[in-house]
């Protein structure tokens, strides 16, 4: 093949994703008051906030839902141990509260990497 024909040819790009082993938590965000709207549609009761962590490996969402419910009064919306989703319900101080201490309680007890707490 010549250098011009190269040139001219359609360059498409691969991306490959693979699952990496590793103890972290990427997403730890906070909702305070979310459109009724959006919980209807993700299944949710209403609610005054939604916290949201994602946890890899996806077992230890088990673990963060357990310290989140011992930290506050809240509800499990949503826990899936193979994607690594948990969503709590609740209260707005007592979500920020959940959050932080499944947060904080991974890194400290199972020496996971933590994520900033987020909030909109």
């Amino acid at each position: 093949m010549s250098r011009t024909q190269f040139d001219q040819e359609e360059v498409s790009t691969r991306i490959i994703q693979e699952y990496v082993p590793g103890r972290q938590v990427t997403i730890a965000h906070v909702i305070a008051n979310p459109d009724a709207a959006l919980c209807q549609r993700v299944g949710l009761e209403d609610a005054e906030a939604v916290g949201i962590l994602t946890v890899t490996p996806g077992e230890g969402t088990i673990i963060a839902g357990d310290l989140a419910m011992k930290a506050a009064d809240v509800t499990i919306g949503f826990l899936d141990r193979f994607s690594g989703t948990l969503v709590v319900c609740g209260s707005l101080d007592s979500v920020e509260v959940a959050v932080e201490a499944a947060n904080r309680g991974l890194q400290s007890v199972l020496a996971f990497f933590p994520a900033k707490v987020t909030r909109t």
